[in-house]
C-alpha cells in the first residue's frame, strides 16, 4: 500500500475517525448529513462521480465552503479493475478533474477512491503515476440499498460496535438512515472519545 500511496486505516494508536462518503447520485439526504456535520465541527471527504457533479453542483460547492474535501470516484464509476491502459484510466480521472474545476472554480484534491473498491495494482500505479492518494476504508456496512435501508438500531450497532482507532470510515450519501442517525452517531462517537480527522493527515 505505502509504495503506491494508498491507505485503508489511520494511526491505530490514535482515537481518531476519518469520515469519508461516496456520492454516486444525490438522494435528498446529503444536505441533513452536512448539517450535522457542521454542527460537530466535523470535516468529511465526499468521493463524487461525474453525475454528481453534473446534477447536484450547489451540493457540492456546499461541502467546498464548509471545508470538507471532495475527491474523485471516477467520472462514469466503472470496474476500474478491468481498465489495463493509463489512458482508458487517465479519462476516467481527468474528466472529473475538469468537471469539479468548472463546477468549483477551485483545483482538485488528488485523492482517489476506486468504485466499489475494486482495483488493481496497475491501477494504483496509474493514480500513483497522476499524483493521487488512494483511499479504501476499513470500517463500512450495508447502507446503499435504497429501498432495503437498515433501521437505526442495525446502523449503530455496526457502527458504534466495530469503530476502532484510526479507522477510515466509509458511508454513502444516498442512505436515509446515515442521514436520520448523523448527528446522534457523531455524539456517540464523541463520547466514546474519538475525535476526528482529515485524510490530509494520512498523506
Amino acid at each position: 500500500m505505502d509504495q503506491y500511496q494508498a491507505h485503508y486505516v489511520g494511526d491505530t494508536t490514535q482515537k481518531r475517525i476519518y469520515l469519508t462518503f461516496d456520492a454516486g447520485y444525490e438522494n435528498g439526504y446529503t444536505g441533513q448529513i452536512l448539517d450535522a456535520l457542521k454542527k460537530h465541527n466535523v470535516k468529511a471527504t465526499f468521493f463524487v462521480v461525474g453525475n454528481y457533479l453534473e446534477t447536484s453542483p450547489d451540493l457540492v460547492k456546499r461541502m467546498v465552503e464548509e471545508g470538507h474535501t471532495v475527491g474523485n470516484h471516477t467520472m462514469t464509476h466503472p470496474d476500474m479493475s478491468k481498465i489495463s491502459d493509463m489512458q482508458s484510466f487517465c479519462k476516467e480521472i481527468e474528466q472529473l478533474e475538469s468537471l469539479y474545476q468548472e463546477v468549483t472554480g477551485c483545483e482538485p484534491v488528488k485523492y482517489y477512491r476506486p468504485p466499489q473498491g475494486k482495483f488493481s495494482e496497475q491501477n494504483l500505479e496509474f493514480a500513483k503515476e497522476l499524483g493521487y492518494h488512494t483511499f479504501f476504508w476499513s470500517l463500512a456496512y450495508v447502507d446503499w440499498y435504497v429501498d432495503k435501508q437498515p433501521s437505526h438500531e442495525e446502523a449503530f450497532e455496526k457502527l458504534t460496535g466495530r469503530i476502532h482507532p484510526g479507522a477510515i470510515v466509509l458511508l454513502h450519501s444516498t442512505s436515509q438512515t446515515n442521514a436520520e442517525i448523523m448527528d446522534e452517531l457523531l455524539t456517540k462517537w464523541e463520547t466514546m472519545g474519538y475525535t476526528f480527522g482529515t485524510l490530509s493527515e494520512l498523506c
